[in-house]
Formats: structure tokens, C-alpha cells, sequence
């Protein structure tokens, strides 16, 4: 059989192994367009003089476009029967991205249980992007609700793998080479710097980006992500929805973008500490974001890069003004929020 029709839930087991297909390498066109579809203005990615004024050899690739590049790669074996993209932890960048390199990833299967009512089940996996270098840039763990093609099949015993809360900031990665004491906040319009930010703060961003169908069906092509609940809208007619779902990854991107308004001098994300897609996002959402500071830390042997934790609430059709919290006194979500998203960046300090 030579067409490919990817895994059923039934059909995954502990310990599997997938090296996934079709290596993606990227190029300017790739940055262009991913800042076309999100509108991200982060100056790493956006300027070679300043990358080059930092210590790198070419401005970077976003690393939410890596991130959504190398996820994309893992569809095939793990997600294109999916019925939702749950949750991330354990997210570490490793070594940065430039124009030119090429991704190919990796993932085991680390965790399975089924779903209550016997239809579906949720698949953890832990992934590995490389470079052309074989150096590993990225990690990642992500969980996934994939249906079972024979709701009749056995139900494996559940086992959930233990994550961290967060990545604790001995294992953040400084990318070699970053010297950020002589950074210039006048390339950002911002002077803003990791020592301004207070743990506890809450910045409600100002902007909000309504998303079209040709912006998410793009972008999710751009990913190369082919799972059907993003590309296949008369598969999706009968499904709860009834419509395409707009990729979690892309929702993160453009609340990531967002939150450049508040969050200027952000160099790079570190880690991925955590995320949650609350609620459904669909064409025709307006999104908007607000930020709140977890934690803060200093980096061992570092006076010119702190880093900070944050807190990212994506949200619906609501600004972000309107909305207190994210969660009910109960814990459950609020209709409106789309994302939570606990993630550790690196920002330049003041000198």
C-alpha cells in the first residue's frame, strides 16, 4: 500500500520510534513570508546589522517559525488523524536558526490513554529538530487526541509521562557568541530592558490581528503541517466544529507577535515551559494577547542577558482590557481564551 493515511491511536505503542520525513530547508522567502502571516517585527529575526552587532553571523530565524517548521515534520506519523493538539512542556532551544539550515526531526512515543468515552486517545511524544550539522536545535514534548479508527480496539494501559512544571534556569542555552552589552534599544523603540520587568506584572498588548482563511490556510502550508483538521474543510463538515480549526502553533505565532508591543527587547525564546490551546480558534477570530511576568532570573556568568518567564493569554474576539483572568475561579478556561503559554525568553540588561 502506497498511500500514506498516518496513525490511529489504536496503532501507536511506548517506545516507538519515528525519524520523520522530507528535511525543509529554510530561506529568507520562508522569514518574508512567516512575518507576512504574523506580522512579527522581533529585531533578531527582522535586522542582519543588529544580528550581526550581537555576535551572530545572520539575523535569525523566528523560532516559532522553527518550532512550527519542525512540529510541521511530525504531522504525518503522529498527528494527521488528530483531533486536537493539546499541550507542550519540556520545549528547549538549543542553538539558533539562520537562513540556510535545514531541519529534520525525530520523535518517540513516551506516553498513551485513551479517551473517556473509547473514541479517541491521547498520544505524548517527545520530538528532536537537527540541523544539516546533525546538531540537535530543538526539543520538545507535545500530547496530542488522535481518534481511533476501530472504537472497539483494546484500550492500552494508561501511562502519562512526568513532566516539569518549567525548564529551571540552569538548563536555559545561551546561544555561543550572544554579547548583548552593547545592544541598542534604539533599533526596538523600546527602552525597556530585563531589569524594568516586574514578577507579577501584567501587560495587556495592544493590537489585535483578525485571521482569514487564506492567512491560517497559508501559513499551516507554509509549516507543511497536513493534518486534516487544518487542511481538509469537507472532512471537517461532520466533525463537532463543522469547519477547519486554525493550527495552535500559528495562534501562538500571532499572539507572539502580538506581544512585541510591551515586550520589545525580547532577543530570543529559551524555552517553552508550558501551553494550553484553551479553546478553539476559527477564521474570522480576532486575536488578541496580554502577558504576565512569572519569574525573573540572572544567568550564571552573565551580566549583560537576563531572563524572563512569561505568561501568554492568546485571546478571542474580546481585548484584553475586558478580561480580569484567564480562568474561572474553578480552574476551567474562559470561553474567549485560546492560549496559555508559559515560556522563558532572554532579554538584554542594562549595563
Amino acid at each position: 500500500m502506497k498511500t500514506r493515511t498516518g496513525n490511529f491511536f489504536e496503532d501507536f505503542r511506548i517506545g516507538t520510534r519515528y525519524a520523520h520525513a522530507t528535511p525543509r530547508t529554510l530561506t529568507d522567502g520562508d522569514a518574508a513570508l512567516y512575518i507576512a502571516l504574523t506580522g512579527a517585527r522581533h529585531v533578531l529575526h527582522s535586522s542582519r546589522p543588529v544580528a550581526h552587532g550581537l555576535g551572530y553571523r545572520d539575523r535569525t530565524l523566528d523560532d516559532m517559525l522553527v518550532f512550527n517548521v519542525a512540529f510541521g515534520k511530525t504531522v504525518p506519523d503522529i498527528s494527521l488523524n488528530a483531533v486536537a493538539n493539546l499541550g507542550y512542556a519540556e520545549m528547549l532551544f538549543l542553538a539558533p536558526c539562520h537562513p540556510g539550515d535545514t531541519l529534520r526531526a525525530k520523535s518517540e512515543v513516551i506516553g498513551l490513554r485513551e479517551t473517556s468515552n473509547g473514541k479517541a486517545g491521547v498520544v505524548y511524544v517527545r520530538s528532536n529538530a537537527f540541523n544539516q550539522d546533525n546538531h540537535r536545535v530543538l526539543t520538545w514534548v507535545r500530547w496530542v487526541m488522535v481518534q481511533k479508527q476501530d472504537p472497539s480496539a483494546p484500550a492500552p494501559t494508561p501511562q502519562v509521562p512526568e513532566l516539569k512544571s518549567f525548564v529551571p534556569p540552569e538548563e536555559l542555552v545561551v546561544p555561543a557568541g550572544l554579547h548583548a552589552a552593547k545592544f541598542e534599544t534604539e533599533s526596538t523603540g523600546s527602552n525597556a530592558l530585563w531589569d524594568h520587568y516586574e514578577v507579577g506584572e501584567r501587560i495587556d498588548h495592544p493590537g489585535g490581528m483578525t485571521l482569514d482563511e487564506s492567512d491560517h490556510t497559508l501559513a499551516t502550508k507554509l509549516y507543511q503541517n497536513t493534518a486534516r483538521v487544518h487542511f481538509d474543510a469537507l472532512a471537517m463538515k461532520d466533525t463537532t466544529f463543522g469547519r477547519r480549526l486554525v493550527y495552535g502553533g500559528h495562534v501562538i505565532s500571532v499572539c507572539r507577535a502580538l506581544s512585541y508591543d510591551g515586550l520589545e527587547n525580547v532577543l530570543s525564546i529559551a524555552a517553552v515551559n508550558g501551553g494550553t490551546h484553551a479553546n478553539p480558534t476559527f477564521a474570522g477570530d480576532t486575536l488578541y494577547a496580554y502577558t504576565e511576568v512569572r519569574d525573573k532570573w540572572t544567568l550564571p556568568g552573565r551580566d549583560d542577558i537576563g531572563a524572563l518567564r512569561l505568561r501568554l493569554i492568546g485571546l478571542k474576539n474580546q481585548a484584553p482590557a475586558t478580561v480580569v483572568a484567564a480562568q474561572e475561579p474553578d480552574g476551567k478556561y474562559r470561553p474567549e481564551v485560546v492560549l496559555d503559554f508559559d515560556y522563558t525568553v532572554l532579554m538584554p540588561r542594562k549595563i
